[in-house]
């Protein structure tokens, strides 16, 4: 059984004096708290194995870090975000407008050289039906390493470090996260999983326009948008999310997002000449693609399909493997999915 422990101390450094470089392996817990300094002075935060009533074992995470104990470490890492994904603050301040910060929902583990973000790789959380069971998995992203720091093992250290935080105790039983270059990460024990787009034919010649824009600007819009994403049903009960919001925020917030009323229902799509390309559907009930084409007002003859559309009641489905934006899906541990054909949806993709 694991306990973990935190300082709380308002001034940690303080506390350090002459034993920063004292290495512990066994304490007596007599507090509510246990300080525990690595050789670099950084507070961690402490797993403990309670071996008896009074004696713990302990290891520490050196690279763990707070945004809300240490709120200077967000410039710092998108510095190294932005260095590393040009673009990425952008999205994570649209987010944030949209109430979903980056720093709210990311655990981020960071190796510092001076006072610079070197190495990161962050954990957040996403809710997930796969294969009709809930569960939450643990999305590994942000992983990144400035160009003149690589090569020296920093990485490895951080990345080792993760997967000790997300093993101990079970925390996350399936990681999951996408990349275009799989091979940083199957020595970890990552594994590729195939994915599949679905295409059908159709020949929607168009409505009623029902579907509107978003405007977040609009208070009604953001609340709107909010409890959707509470409440919304799972776009496939093989591979779908529930009840998330950061990723989704930062992946779809920046897009246009359209909105249908009468069916209650955010749809994540895009059109193409007289294509329509489908992402995502977040609404409390999954409704029939018939009844989505019904409210687009313009012709339409094929629809690209970028999850498992076993919910939307399609017919002549045909079905391809496919890499989405050049990335692949790659999974850690149990995946109850593998095998089957699906997409993980562009809104949750880390």
């Amino acid at each position: 059984m694991f306990r973990t422990y935190a300082n709380n101390s308002q001034n940690s450094y303080s506390q350090v004096g002459a034993i920063h470089e004292l290495l512990l392996h066994r304490v007596i817990l007599r507090k509510s708290y246990i300080f525990i300094f690595s050789e670099f002075a950084e507070i961690g935060i402490v797993a403990c194995n309670v071996v008896d009533n009074n004696t713990l074992t302990m290891s520490q995470y050196r690279f763990k870090h707070s945004f809300s104990a240490e709120p200077s470490i967000s410039d710092k890492l998108f510095d190294l975000m932005e260095v590393t994904f040009p673009g990425l603050s952008s999205l994570a301040e649209c987010a944030r407008k949209l109430g979903a910060s980056w720093e709210t929902a990311s655990t981020p583990f960071i190796r510092f050289h001076d006072d610079i973000a070197i190495t990161h790789v962050g954990v957040l959380e996403i809710p997930m039906q796969i294969m009709g069971q809930r569960l939450t998995v643990g999305g590994i992203h942000g992983v990144a390493t400035r160009a003149e720091f690589r090569r020296r093992g920093y990485y490895r250290e951080v990345m080792e470090e993760v997967l000790g935080y997300c093993d101990r105790d079970r925390i996350y039983e399936t990681l999951v996260l996408t990349t275009p270059q799989p091979e940083f990460y199957l020595p970890f024990g990552f594994r590729v999983i195939e994915e599949h787009i679905f295409k059908v034919k159709c020949n929607s010649t168009g409505s009623t326009d029902s579907f509107r824009t978003l405007d977040f600007t609009n208070t009604k819009d953001y609340t709107l948008l909010h409890r959707l994403l509470e409440t919304r049903a799972p776009v496939s009960n093989i591979v779908g999310v529930v009840n998330e919001k950061p990723v989704f925020c930062v992946n779809e917030g920046s897009r246009t997002l359209y909105y249908a009323e009468d069916l209650d229902l955010i749809a994540c799509m895009e059109i193409e000449d007289t294509r329509l390309h489908l992402f995502d559907l977040v609404t409390t009930q999954i409704c029939s693609l018939k009844n989505i084409l019904s409210k687009i007002p313009q012709p339409i003859e094929e629809v690209v399909i970028y999850f498992s559309p076993e919910l939307i009641d399609v017919r002549d489905v045909q079905t391809f493997t496919h890499t989405f934006d050049e990335t692949v899906l790659m999974v850690r541990g149990k995946f109850a999915a593998e095998g089957e054909k699906f997409m993980l949806p562009r809104s949750a993709r880390c």
